[in-house]
């Protein structure tokens, strides 16, 4: 597991954030804060692209400050960024993303939401945005959250007027958010959604502005607001003794893949609406002006007011209990509202505040983190009242299997009581897995067939416990997800998800395994057991001209947690050959295909995630020059371990051992991406690296992110080079062969525009616009409607050696397996060493 230190404000977020499944246990202040919200029904969503568009600041004020229920819509889950924690990319690091999304808004008090769209990587405009995310679905599936969330305010993150002038995302999120806006009340549109919710008109749609996108502080200042609210969102909590701005900024920190911990902030905060569409606010500074936000919006609602109204007055922090009796009479007449939404949403509401103002703690544990369909598991429950009201405890059952008690004893003032349920779980019991990516998908589509899901941040839980309690009279069930909790001697008490998996799952060590002969490999396949006693079959199936020694083989493993190593010699084809392998294990009748990956950090509950597990095979004719390279790791890549496929001999080296003449042992060197970015030492050692080009070596830079380095890396370079922000993002663009005679498209491999065939999610990025005449440019590319674009690939002669630094995106194109760039990297580490010339 990953460690990461996070210094957290107060024990009201020590507690929401310390342990992702950790049950709050709340203070008064708390309590009060709690009961707040609850005397609030006013909604807002906040729409935009991708996970950390996120304002927190203004989440926090709108949950916090104006109490009101607050959501963000994250159109994506980020799966196309980079990853600076760990190895998590593509749909992993969209998992990541999203439970670090989920910790922000435990943090901040608000809601999360999604849409089926894929991050597929950086756009120039929407118009390719919404072509590959497929508009009309996406727009469904906005129109569907609004739907089904029923906010009275929307409020967009961009501007959906100026595209071209940011991520094409970004300016897609609000345009598909303006049209959702009136189309949300339309009944005819998307007339399949009405079976499952109703049509719902917000009342105001707003677009957070600010100076940014007006290009300067300046001319901020000068623009018409005259049509915008300003909101001073940096206030202080004193119930919950923090700010907003700290709330904001400790949310924000929850994404550490990205690199967002940060510190807190206080003071005074403005932030602006511009209204695009509704009524403005007479009050700019209150957005639900004109909107009723009271208990009586809801027929019947004002008698639940009066109640709740006066405990909130009248709160006893020092003896919260004595409310019990005003908070069951609420809930009484609650149940009698004929508004579906508002009633199902106050009532979880206040069962939670019944729960935490008597103490009231129920937990369900398993003995063991996972199951398998068809398995049985013993559940341990804990009940405990912690004051003197009356409640009995009649009944615990887990909906969706067979487990129940009825104890229908009193629960005494502290008087614990424990049971143990047997779980048995059912055979046909879905496996733990985000349902997002239980079936395949598009380019920029998840697929997912069931309306209900769609939205959700989670798959929801296979089993939770219900509590049924009678408060002398009242009865009320209490829902508690099934856990595992459990404790480490070095670490202390901690809660994991209780996951279902199947029985074993098998996985290869190796994405992409490439033959650049015609040698056959000895291919390793994991199987990891999942149950005690398992015995079965592996089948390895393999493409056509491909040929495994024996294509079955059996195995035993005694158990649940051990690992089984079985080997298969895979021989390549004669020609050049791309395909893939993968395993089928079956045990007891049941086949799977599944590889298990956990992704484990501090800051998120563990996630277990079923993909098909499969490894591409390439049959490559590659040649090569050279065997020694020195690897210096930047944010983070597989690019050795692909060199390493191939027959290199890749060492990674530490900046603090390079000295002179230290790297003279390596045909050449590789810096890794953002490597001048993230790895300060390499400040003091930028002299050793260009002496080592001057006395002969080859040195290739892949990408940076222009001006974020230290100035000393002002010249990464021997010579005079500008990064920017030019990127090709269609990965199918047409690329052109510049210099045609150059050695570095013609040894030892000859490049041809086919090599630049089956490239995935992009070109490449932050492409070089200025350079000296000592450089040579190798290729051109672009994207529709724009100038071509030389800067991806640079070669100079230096000394007696060559310097290369190219933008083309090798840190993604070479895990994928793409030949082309394979043949095209060996010619950059095999430059200046044709004998012949």
């Amino acid at each position: 597991m990953r460690h990461f230190l996070v210094c957290f404000l107060g024990v009201f977020f020590l507690i929401k954030t310390s342990f992702a499944q950790k049950p709050d246990q709340p203070s008064s202040s708390e309590i009060h804060h709690s009961l707040q919200k609850l005397n609030f029904l006013g909604t807002a969503l906040y729409v935009a692209a991708h996970p950390d568009d996120e304002n927190t600041r203004l989440i926090s004020y709108l949950s916090n400050g104006i109490h009101a229920r607050t959501g963000y819509l994250s159109l994506t889950r980020g799966d196309g960024g980079q990853n600076l924690i760990g190895p998590e990319l593509r749909e992993l690091l969209g998992v990541l993303r999203t439970e670090e999304l989920l910790a922000a808004r435990r943090v901040d008090g608000g809601e999360q939401f999604f849409t089926r769209a894929n991050d597929f990587g950086y756009s120039k405009n929407p118009e390719e945005t919404l072509e590959i995310w497929n508009k009309e679905a996406v727009l469904g599936d906005v129109i569907w959250v609004i739907r089904h969330f029923k906010p009275d305010v929307i409020i967009n993150r961009f501007d959906h007027r100026s595209a071209g002038t940011t991520h094409g995302h970004h300016t897609a999120s609000a345009m598909l958010s303006v049209e959702a806006f009136d189309l949300a009340n339309d009944k005819t549109a998307y007339p399949d959604q009405l079976e499952l919710t109703d049509t719902w008109q917000p009342k105001r749609l707003f677009f957070n502005t600010s100076w940014w996108f007006y290009g300067s502080e300046e001319k901020f200042e000068k623009a018409d607001k005259s049509n915008m609210l300003n909101l001073d969102v940096g206030n202080y909590y004193p119930v919950l003794g923090t700010s907003n701005n700290e709330i904001a900024s400790l949310a924000s920190s929850q994404h550490l893949s990205q690199g967002f911990g940060r510190l807190s902030e206080r003071g005074a905060q403005d932030e602006y609406l511009e209204l695009l569409k509704g009524e403005l606010p007479k009050d700019k500074a209150d957005i639900f002006e004109g909107i009723d936000t009271s208990w009586c919006r809801i027929e019947g609602g004002e008698a639940i007011g009066t109640i709740l109204y006066t405990v909130e007055k009248n709160f006893d922090f020092g003896n919260p209990e004595k409310h019990l009796p005003q908070l069951l009479e609420a809930y009484g007449l609650l149940q009698n509202i004929q508004d579906t939404h508002w009633k199902k949403i106050k009532s979880e509401a206040l069962k939670g505040l019944i729960a935490d103002v008597t103490g009231l703690y129920l937990e369900a544990s398993t003995e063991s983190a996972t199951t398998n369909p068809g398995g049985q598991v013993k559940v341990s429950i804990e009940a405990i009242n912690r004051n003197d009201a009356d409640m009995v405890l009649k009944s615990i059952r887990i909906p969706s299997s067979d487990a129940s008690l009825n104890p229908n004893i009193p629960l005494k003032n502290n008087a614990k009581q424990n049971f143990e349920l047997s779980l048995n779980v059912p055979s046909h019991t879905a496996y733990t897995s985000p349902y997002w990516l239980k079936e395949k998908g598009s380019l920029g589509m998840y697929k997912v067939p069931d309306q209900k899901l769609i939205g959700k941040p989670e798959t929801p839980r296979a089993f939770k416990a219900e509590f049924e309690m009678d408060f002398n009279g009242t009865t009320i069930s209490f829902e508690k997800p099934v856990i595992y909790h459990y404790a480490k001697p070095e670490i202390g008490e901690l809660y994991e998800p209780f996951e279902v998996l199947p029985k074993a799952t098998a996985s290869f060590s190796d994405k992409v395994l490439i033959f650049a002969d015609g040698k056959s490999k000895q291919v390793p396949v994991t199987i990891v057991a999942n149950a005690d006693n398992i015995k079965g079959e592996i089948q390895l199936c393999h493409g056509q001209g491909w040929s495994v020694d024996t294509d079955t083989k059996t195995f035993e493993i005694a158990k649940k947690g051990d690992k089984r190593t079985i080997f298969f010699t895979l021989s390549p084809p004669a020609d050049e050959n791309e395909n893939y392998i993968s395993p089928i294990l079956k045990i007891d009748g049941k086949e799977t295909t599944n590889e298990l990956v956990t992704i484990a950090y501090d800051h998120i509950p563990n996630q277990s995630v079923l993909l098909p597990s499969e490894t591409k095979t390439v049959r490559l004719d590659i040649k090569k020059a050279g065997e020694q390279i020195g690897y210096i790791v930047g944010a983070g890549d597989e690019v050795p371990e692909s060199l390493r496929q191939i027959g290199y001999s890749v060492r990674t080296i530490s900046p603090s051992n390079i000295s002179a003449g230290s790297l003279n042992s390596y045909d050449a060197v590789v810096l890794g991406i953002r490597a001048y970015n993230v790895v300060d030492e390499l400040k003091f050692k930028q002299q050793f690296l260009l002496d080592y080009v001057k006395n002969g070596g080859t040195l290739i830079v892949q990408y940076n992110t222009a001006g974020r380095w230290n100035e000393q890396f002002e010249n990464i370079a021997p010579y005079a080079l500008t990064l920017s922000s030019d990127r090709v993002t269609d990965e199918n663009s047409e690329v052109k062969i510049v210099a045609k005679e150059h050695p570095l498209v013609n040894f030892p491999n000859a490049i041809t525009a086919s090599d630049f065939e089956g490239w995935v999610q992009e070109r490449g990025l932050y492409f070089p616009n200025e350079w000296a005449n000592e450089f040579t440019p190798i290729l051109s590319m672009k994207d529709d409607g724009e100038s071509d674009k030389e800067g991806s690939l640079l070669i100079a002669k230096y000394g007696k050696g060559h310097y290369i630094y190219t933008g083309l995106s090798f840190f993604r194109e070479l895990p994928a397996g793409v030949p082309g760039a394979y043949k095209l990297f060996a010619n950059m580490l095999s430059v200046g060493k044709d004998s012949s010339q």
